[in-house]
């Protein structure tokens, strides 16, 4: 076989590998030098002379989930605290729900934008009306944790540098095989790569569903950008170039609505795609300042995935081309289905979900039963990895500069 493209096998083999290990690692050793011996769930750190907090709920066509919402943000256990919510253009009935609501309930007050202007403007909207310095963001369809606030105004207030901190998001909807992967997915992928990042320097993104930030630190960097596709994204990596430290506290629980549907989880993972490659385009020419060296792993994490996707991609379209074309034999590929590197891979995958079942059933005791779920999880998820990546490159490239991110309702789960 040619020498390069030996290289390119060997990389799309080992590349899922050597990061499932990473991951591991990292997570496994923050969870046994940071979380295992630190107050449980229920009982954070005390806070002397807690500040004044506001929580900001943006809202767009979301009267189906709005009242638990709302519910769940005022039954927090902290002792000063308004909730703000950002009505952004609703065609729906949640204008008339805020109301209804805000009507009720003395902490709560409702922002009604006239038209849909699209996330970030709403968390811009309600930041300027918030009377706190300390901003905990949820999305309109997220169920808060009582202690969440707590928790992460915490974080808030131990450093003077600490400008964001992101929390831990749960699976509601666990009806169908989709939803079950998801609760897997979420605990021994995002939430291993979230403390593994946090152990080696920095975070590739807040939870934009959980979040809290120190408002002098929005403030210097101008706020969320509204023609980026993932605003969450965005914020994260201009807070961190602007050397804000980033929190991830793994107790600051919420709980969330996610696709059940095969289309409904490629767009939103479609969307994910898109968000991280156009951080990738416009940041790194700024990330090559040697002061902002610590960006550089996630930044270089990062391009490798994206070179993974294109390169299975490319092995891909050569055995497709090889079932109906002659092929040199250094550029045969006899078959994609998995054989003895396959087990491999597998195998790796099941142990990293092992090693974050030890993790999380601190937080959720039972979520060992989705364990059986999670042997589909190389084919199901590594596959939309990649063709969302594929796709969402050319899709950026071929964006308009400066449109505007608007709001699309996204598929919530079967009901």
């Amino acid at each position: 076989m040619n020498p390069i493209l030996a290289t390119l096998f060997q990389f799309a083999f080992f590349y899922p590998i050597v990061m499932s290990f990473f991951w591991m690692t990292g997570g496994l050793y923050y969870y046994f030098r940071r979380e295992r011996w630190s107050p449980t769930r229920t009982q954070p750190p005390a806070i002397e002379n807690p500040p004044f907090v506001s929580i900001l709920i943006p809202c767009f066509n979301e009267g189906d989930q709005v009242d638990e919402t709302i519910a769940a943000a005022l039954t927090q256990r902290y002792p000063d605290f308004e909730v703000i919510a950002i009505n952004d253009g609703s065609s729906d009935d949640t204008a008339e729900k805020l109301n209804g609501l805000a009507a009720r309930h003395d902490r709560l007050r409702v922002i009604h934008l006239d038209r849909n202007m699209g996330k970030a403007n709403a968390m811009r909207m309600g930041t300027l009306a918030a009377r706190s310095e300390y901003l905990v963001c949820i999305d309109g369809d997220a169920l808060l944790d009582e202690y969440a606030a707590h928790w992460m105004v915490w974080h808030l207030l131990s450093g003077p540098r600490v400008g964001a901190v992101t929390g831990n998001p749960r699976i509601r909807n666990r009806s169908t095989l989709l939803g079950r992967l998801q609760v897997g997915e979420f605990s021994s992928i995002i939430g291993m790569i979230k403390r593994a990042q946090r152990v080696y320097g920095r975070l590739f993104t807040v939870s934009g569903v959980i979040s809290a930030f120190r408002r002098t630190a929005l403030h210097r960097i101008g706020y969320w950008a509204d023609d980026m596709v993932t605003e969450d994204i965005d914020i994260s990596w201009r807070l961190q170039m602007d050397h804000w430290d980033i929190r991830y506290e793994p107790n600051a629980l919420c709980f969330i609505l996610m696709p059940e549907t095969l289309k409904g989880l490629w767009k939103q993972r479609l969307r994910w795609a898109r968000g991280g490659v156009e951080v990738m385009l416009r940041h790194t020419r700024d990330l090559l300042s040697w002061r902002k060296r610590r960006m550089w792993p996630v930044l270089f994490e990062y391009m490798l995935s994206v070179a993974w996707a294109y390169i299975m991609l490319f092995i891909m379209l050569l055995w497709l081309v090889g079932l109906f074309l002659p092929m040199p034999e250094q550029l045969y590929v006899r078959t994609i289905l998995p054989s003895w590197h396959g087990v491999i891979l597998a195998m790796v995958c099941l142990t990293q979900f092992a090693a974050s079942l030890i993790i999380d059933r601190r937080y959720e005791a039972r979520v060992g039963r989705n364990y059986y779920w999670m042997i589909w999880y190389p084919i199901a998820y590594w596959m939309l990895s990649l063709f969302t990546t594929v796709t969402a490159v050319p899709k950026t490239l071929l964006k308009r500069r400066r449109e505007r991110a608007t709001w699309i309702s996204p598929d919530r789960g079967i009901r």
